[in-house]
Parts: C-alpha cells; structure tokens; sequence
C-alpha cells in the first residue's frame, strides 16, 4: 500500500486587490485535489505597514525562511511613492536570485500564436532593481546599475541546469552589450564561460531590442531566455502576451534556502470583489510549486483538469468567458478525478 506524503507547511501570501478571491480559488483545488499542504498565512503590503510599521514583517521573511516554501498571490507598489516594493525586497533578502517563467499555449484560450513553448529565466537580485539611485544636482538623477560575476555566473549555470533536467535544447542571453559594454558585457561572458561547460546544450545571443522583435514575430524560433533584471521583467511579460496574458502565466523566484511562487499579474484593483478574476496564474504556479516539493502527481492531476476545463469553453471574463472565479474554481476542482 502506498503510504500518504507527509504534509508540507505552506507560507501564505493572499496579497492585495484580487488576490485573495485568486487564493481562495486556488486553495479550493488544492483542497480538492487532497494535496498534503498545510499554509501559514502571512501578511504584507499596505495593510502590514499601517498594522506593524513595514510592508514586509520580519516574521514573515522568518516564516519562508522556516517553511522553504511560499505560495504568493499578487502585492501592490505605490507608484512614485511610498514603500519600497515587497516583491524585490523578498527576492534580495531571500536571495531568491532565479526568476523562472514558463510561458506556454493553452489550448481553448484565444491567443495570436499557438504551440508557443519557451521558458524565461531572469536574475533576480540585482542589475538597475538593485534600487540605488541618488540626485547628482537638483533635475539630475542618477541609477547605478549593478552587474557582478557572482551573480551573472550564478543565473547561467541555474539556466543551463535547469535546461539540461528540462530536456530544453537551447539558450539564448539577451543582453545590450553592444551599448553597455563593461556591465552587459560581463553578463555575456559569465554565460558564454558556462555554456562551455555543457557542450549538450546550444547557446547563443541577441541584443535586447532584436529579440524582442524576434518574439513577436516568430517566438518559435526560442527555447529558453536568459536575461538581467530589468530586460527579464519586461521580455517576460512581453512573452505572456503572447499566449493570452499574464493571467495565464505562472512564476517562481528561487534561491538556495527558499522559494516562492507568485502570479505575475498586478491586483487589478478594478476588479476586486466583482468575481472577475482569473485564478489560473496562481494556480499554474502553486503546480510549479508542487512539482518543487516533489508532489508531481497532484502537480500533473491539478494540470490536467485545468486545462480540461478550458477546454470545455470554461473561461473568466478577461480570456473571453462569462465563469466567475468560483465557478471556475468549482469545476476545474470538479474535473480533477
């Protein structure tokens, strides 16, 4: 007889705007699924700072530092002002310096490409977000971008691991070093020194600009994109695009201590509370989350009835469908036997 997997805890960031209606769908199909998780809620954003005087608590960096693992759904940033933002002050005290984006069709979602099947991998911890910026004289503002070895060396050897357990055939580094020779150049070389190392894997390089051209024209033709911060952040939404949107598209950050899996969509405050939000995101990445904890059977279960209920012409307002997010939550969990 096979025996029960020992039940996992679970940080728990519900987030901001419709994130908590995404997380409660969410934890419903868990539940549903009998995955063996047990979450420990965990409070950030404007309400953390109004209660505990900082967005982002010590106790919760301590509570992922203790579970290893948090399920995070969406946590806003005020523009211009205001806290800094919660989602790079976790990735730099956590050293969560891998952010892996598979971006992938799904079938029954109207989108202008099909059979896209390409993996973003982004450094996370430094670069422009690296947040140091100072006034050189009043009108003059200057940001230092930081580009270290460690780091670049690091993200290319995660890349090309992580290419070579995938079964992916190909790298490409996006860069800007025809421009920023010294920083994007050392990024360049740190990749090109690794793919050395793996003669299995191809690798190659474009500039930033032409690869995004190349995205949207054909994005067959990529495998898996290696950037730097910032080009990451943009490439990798520009990429969700093309396959439906960011509702669509799960995340991860990384490190070797911990990980966190987030949606990468905003809180679309808009929304909020009207049963409009599409809980797929988060969901695709609570999957991820599961096959990193080594329970790929719920993982492939979970995946399987979501794409069935798509497939069934069973969609959210914001991928062409009249469901709410219950309803939705409702039968995937319906299909999941």
């Amino acid at each position: 007889m096979t025996s029960q997997p020992r039940e996992r805890v679970v940080t728990l960031i519900r987030g901001d705007g419709i994130g908590p209606e995404v997380t409660d769908a969410v934890l419903a199909i868990l539940d549903a699924a009998g995955a063996p998780l047990d979450f420990e809620d965990a409070v950030v954003g404007r309400k953390a700072e109004e209660e505990e005087g900082d967005p982002l608590p010590a106790r919760v960096i301590e509570s992922i530092r203790r579970n290893r693992v948090a399920l995070k759904a969406p946590v806003g940033t005020p523009i211009g002002k205001g806290f800094s933002s919660v989602n790079v002050r976790l990735r730099q005290t956590l050293e969560l310096f891998a952010n892996l984006r598979p971006v992938k069709t799904v079938p029954g979602i109207p989108a202008r490409y099909t059979g896209v099947d390409l993996v973003v991998i982004r450094e996370n911890t430094e670069d422009l977000y690296s947040g140091l910026e100072h006034v050189v004289v009043p009108g003059v503002v200057e940001s230092l971008k930081i580009i270290t070895e460690v780091a670049s060396t690091r993200i290319a050897r995660f890349a090309f691991e992580y290419a070579k357990r995938e079964g992916r055939r190909r790298i490409t580094a996006v860069h800007k070093a025809n421009i920023m020779k010294l920083s994007d150049g050392l990024f360049l070389d740190c990749f090109r020194r690794v793919a050395a190392g793996y003669p299995e894997i191809a690798a190659d390089d474009r500039i930033v600009d032409a690869a995004c051209m190349r995205l949207v024209l054909n994005p067959d033709i990529f495998d898996v994109l290696l950037l730097e911060n910032l080009y990451g952040d943009i490439v990798s939404d520009l990429a969700a695009g093309l396959v439906g949107g960011l509702g669509l598209v799960p995340g991860a950050n990384l490190g070797r201590e911990a990980a966190v899996f987030e949606a990468v969509h905003g809180t679309a405050p808009d929304i909020a509370g009207t049963g409009q939000a599409n809980p797929t995101a988060l969901l695709l990445s609570a999957v991820l989350m599961l096959r990193h904890i080594d329970l790929p059977t719920y993982a492939e279960t979970i995946e399987r009835a979501l794409l069935a209920t798509f497939a069934a012409g069973i969609r959210t307002p914001d991928v062409g469908g009249t469901a709410t997010t219950s309803e939705f939550a409702k039968e995937v969990a319906r299909r999941l036997t």
